[in-house]
């Protein structure tokens, strides 16, 4: 049964809304068809293409199916126009693989986009896109994030806001225009304070606006209200502005991380926990240097930290600015006020981590080269937040440290801070450690000053090269790896500046602890704490003087600019309605495939021909196709799926695999025109049927620049008015009904269950997964890699016997697409009785005990069925190159197990998604880890991965997942010692 989406579910496009909107369903029946172009009649060619095509979705209960309908059939030069008024929309705003596009509203007051029941974690999405504007609009309680561009080269976000209904009564139709615009006058400073303007919400979502792993970007005259995480975020990015903004009750307002070259220029930050961040963050795809900050006002950022975890949940409320780890910035022409705990927070992750225990040794813990210069504080750090080690040693909570080690270091003024604050730590030079290397053992770039040029690419070196920083002698080059502070105004209400030396003589706290920590307060502490002079913070700025000290200063870096936008020509317009009814109506001989029409996606499968029975994807293929299977498959609510390859006659794809070829996560190479039918059904072995869902297409085509590109068009099946089973295009998704009852081919397992909300994805969608790590553009296949085609062939079902694919040859399938010409490159294959190549890799059946060549249920089988599984579902975002690449989680078959498979990794975000817990692999604890959380959900839009076609939680894979994790994740993986007690106190440990 095909449904709608209203409250819940999956957000679909109704075939009748696609016939309006596409205009590209005016085929008619085979006869017709086969009438149309007669031999020697001859008919006007019609334009290939149409461009500039403006679509308009206006408020009202088909809102979303029109906004689906226009978002994936947006190409170069077109719009999508949103009307005025307040949107109720159950699915997210998807832009993909496109390029010179624009979103737009009636102004950011006037059109309101309310995401709050929506099936997707984000509100507005775009991936991959070369030019994109969005202006004049706002999103509202968005599940995640509100605005995220990913992959984008020259984004704008103008006059759009991102807001969140936060603790308080839901934002309404009714109330919108009064909740929309949120003052900034008495900030909660503890939870459950009285506030007038605003209650933020630990369950608010993670970003407000969001661009990550991408180039010239510009967030202009924008605002976000409410972010659990961050409010204007710019991360992971080149060359990037945010200006004229405001952000306000965010746990961070402002964040540039990893960023190289960034500004802030213009911006207000108020009422946040803290105003502006600029720092670095581990394990991620790139490491960030130069930004400048000026002429922005931080004030009143004195609410609460309501993050649930991450490192923004360690940033004290009452921070006006704070950096970490980061190199070259400069600070100038700016106003802090009235920042409780310090205008501006210099602090390094020796601090949080420990000093030389960092875990990622490309990650340069300190930041250096900081000028700070020609500002205005005022009424800095008059009041920090009340010292809670019990919390911190106890339940691990760090967020209290930081303004606890200020406190209690202010010799004259305990329990203040100050308008500077800076750890005081700085790294000796590591004489010993060689210059890093890349996975060929090349020396890595390196910057002009000798500092290397890290990305995730790269493997984690065994220790932290830092003699770039260094002269012959073993002495720091200043002021260059130093700080310069200079020409500021202070308020005479606060200290102007305090070092307090990092953890030094931390260990007289733990004697204070005894007997009864909550007794502590900072009278306490200044009553108890007795120890040299050294041990207490020091106001002398001296050191920061770099014109005293070395007759110059830091010289000002350069305002970002960003160059102008021109087109790739990569992308092409849309085709125009007359060019695909000619392609796909065309006469079509027996036996043959209809090649001209795989140029453009027909509204019915059949047009293409493919198969003997235009009726049953399961019938044999035209055209010498292959039927195949894999090792490992995508859970999809455990459908049955029939896959086939049509390779061009003449052509042969070409073998490259992980082992020796350095094609790591990609497939086998296709020759253009290949097509990939995948066709999804849900048997039901007690009644002996087999219902047929959808069949999804990959093709690979050549734009109109020459390029290849793959297309994934998806087709629904459902019957026509004849009672004939049909499948029809659909490109804005479906949900359907479906049950599966059958035993498992592998295990003997029955496997029954049924869902209301099985997921057919829109285009849009299928482009998330299949355009990551791979050496094509589009939506190029996933599955098909030598380790999971290497064995033999047999249906997922029984259902068809030896009839139709059922009766193809049970070999092994490369061996078969050898002898058969398909396959160029290939290595003599030695196959055993099993079917298997044994010389070459492959895939392990994840749920077939020894399946892996390990001794059944050894630790050695378990971890490579258990990654055979991550692999195949989560594998293809979670590389450097995915979709999920910003997350610096990465499965790719051949990595190490360390922090970057997640061991005792931090999440780069907070929000629902990291379910409340610190870490995404805790060893021997599957309750603490984030990913057996997020594997295990199915309903949870901010949680549940993979995040699209599956709507039930496979349980069998979570329990694989959880047995790794208790049983075989331990104390000896690299980095599992990071999961342990509080960061900031291994300082003062062994």
């Amino acid at each position: 049964m095909i449904q709608r989406l209203r409250t819940s579910g999956f957000a679909v496009l109704g075939i009748s809304t696609v016939l309006l909107l596409s205009g590209c369903f005016g085929g008619s029946s085979g006869n017709d068809r086969a009438d149309a172009n007669r031999p020697g009649q001859e008919t006007e060619q019609p334009p290939r293409f149409s461009e500039g095509r403006v679509f308009r979705v206006e408020p009202g209960e088909q809102a979303t199916e029109e906004m689906v309908a226009a978002m994936i059939q947006l190409r170069p030069g077109d719009s999508l126009e949103f009307g005025c008024g307040y949107f109720e929309l159950y699915h997210g705003l998807l832009i993909q693989a496109t390029e010179d596009v624009e979103i737009r509203g009636c102004g950011k007051d006037e059109t309101v986009l309310n995401f709050r029941n929506s099936d997707n974690v984000t509100g507005l999405e775009a991936l991959n896109v070369r030019g994109i504007t969005v202006k004049d609009l706002t999103i509202l309680d968005s599940p995640g994030d509100a605005f995220k561009l990913k992959g984008v080269k020259w984004g704008t976000l103008l006059n759009v806001r991102a807001i969140w209904s936060g603790g308080g009564e839901p934002i309404t139709r009714d109330n919108v225009s009064s909740r929309l615009h949120v003052a900034c006058t008495n900030p909660p400073f503890n939870e459950g304070d009285p506030t007038p303007d605003y209650v933020p919400s630990a369950s608010s979502g993670r970003y407000g606006i969001y661009p990550v792993e991408s180039e010239n970007i510009l967030v202009d005259n924008s605002e976000s209200i409410g972010a659990s995480d961050a409010g204007i975020y710019v991360g992971q990015t080149n060359n990037a502005i945010i200006r004229n903004s405001r952000a306000a009750y965010n746990v961070m307002g402002f964040e540039i991380e990893n960023v190289q070259g960034g500004e802030y220029d213009s911006n207000l930050a108020e009422c946040n926990t803290g105003g502006f961040l600029i720092y670095d963050l581990e394990n991620i795809t790139q490491y960030g240097d130069t930004s400048v900050m000026l002429n922005n006002i931080s004030r009143n950022n004195n609410t609460y930290n309501f993050a649930p975890s991450g490192i923004v949940s360690a940033v004290p409320r009452g921070t006006g600015f704070i950096t970490l780890g980061y190199d070259n910035i400069e600070i100038y022409n700016n106003l802090f006020e009235d920042n409780s705990t310090a205008a501006i927070i210099y602090t390094s992750y020796e601090l949080i981590d420990g000093k030389g225990k960092t875990s990622d040794k490309k990650l340069d813990p300190y930041t250096e080269g900081l000028h700070i210069h020609n500002n205005v504080m005022k009424n800095s750090g008059y009041d920090l937040p009340p010292p809670n080690l019990e919390k911190v040693l106890v339940e691990g909570e760090v967020e209290t440290v930081l303004p606890t080690l200020i406190g209690i270091k202010n010799l004259n003024r305990p329990g203040k801070g100050a308008h500077i604050v800076w750890d005081g730590l700085l790294d000796d030079l590591n004489a010993d450690c060689p210059y890093p290397v890349d996975t060929n053992g090349q020396p890595v770039p390196k910057k002009a000053n000798g500092k290397p040029i890290h990305t995730n690419e790269h493997p984690n070196p065994e220790c932290l090269y830092n003699a770039y920083k260094f002269d012959n002698q073993g002495d720091r080059k200043l002021p260059e790896w130093g700080a310069c502070i200079h020409s500021n105004e202070f308020s005479s209400d606060s200290l102007a500046y305090m070092n307090f030396h990092g953890t030094r003589g931390l260990e007289l706290l733990f004697a204070a602890m005894d007997p009864d920590p909550s007794l502590l307060s900072w009278q306490s502490l200044s009553d108890i704490l007795t120890g040299p002079t050294e041990f207490f913070a020091d106001s002398d700025m001296s050191e920061h003087d770099c014109q005293a000290r070395f007759g110059r200063t830091l010289a000002s870096l350069p305002r970002v600019t960003i160059p102008p936008f021109e087109r790739s020509g990569g992308i092409d317009p849309a085709p125009s309605e007359e060019f695909i009814n000619q392609l796909c109506e065309a006469p079509v001989a027996d036996g043959q495939i209809n090649r001209d029409a795989l140029a453009v996606d027909c509204p019915t499968l059949d047009q293409y021909n493919l198969f003997a029975d235009a009726q049953d994807p399961r019938s044999m293929p035209h055209e010498g196709g292959v039927p195949f299977v894999l090792n490992s498959k995508l859970f999809s609510d455990y459908a049955t799926k029939y896959r086939v390859a049509f390779i061009p006659p003449g052509t042969k794809a070409l073998y490259v695999d992980g082992q020796n070829g350095g094609n790591l996560n990609g497939t086998i190479h296709f020759p253009t025109g290949t097509v990939i039918a995948k066709t999804f059904a849900f048997t039901d072995e007690s009644k002996g049927t087999e219902e047929l869902v959808e069949t999804r297409l990959l093709i690979k085509r050549t734009s109109q620049s020459g390029k290849a590109v793959w297309s994934g068009p998806t087709y629904s099946w459902t019957a026509d008015a004849n009672g004939q089973k049909v499948a029809k295009l659909v490109p804005g998704g479906e949900t359907r009904s479906v049950s599966w009852h059958y035993q498992d081919q592998h295990t003997g397992k029955l496997l029954a269950g049924s869902t209301d909300n099985y997921a057919i994805p829109n285009q849009n969608q299928c482009i998330t997964c299949h355009s990551n790590d791979d050496l094509e553009a589009g939506a190029a296949p996933i599955g098909p890699k030598p380790r999971n085609l290497n064995r033999a062939y047999r249906p997922e079902s029984e259902f068809m016997g030896t009839e139709g694919q059922g009766g193809f040859p049970r070999v092994n399938q490369l061996q078969y697409w050898k002898e058969q010409g398909l396959l160029a490159n290939a290595p003599a294959l030695q196959v055993d009785g099993r079917g298997v190549a044994t010389n070459i890799e492959r895939l392990p059946h994840w749920n077939v005990p020894g399946d892996s060549g390990a001794a059944s249920g050894s630790d050695e089988d378990v971890e490579a069925r258990l990654r055979a599984y991550l692999e195949v579902n989560c594998q293809h975002c979670h590389n450097d190159k995915g979709a999920a690449s910003n997350t610096g989680y990465y499965l790719d078959h051949y990595r190490k197990i360390d922090a970057g498979y997640g061991i005792c990794k931090k999440p780069t975000a907070t929000g629902g998604g990291s379910c409340g817990r610190q870490h995404v692999v805790v060893p021997g604890d599957p309750g603490r880890s984030i990913v057996s959380c997020r594997v295990e959900d199915a309903s949870d839009p901010q949680r549940k991965m993979p995040p699209i076609a599956k709507s039930v939680s496979h349980t069998e894979a979570v329990e694989l997942l959880n047995y790794w994790i208790g049983q075989v994740v331990d104390s000896g993986y690299d980095n599992a010692e990071a999961c342990g007690g509080s960061g900031i106190f291994q300082t003062i440990t062994p």
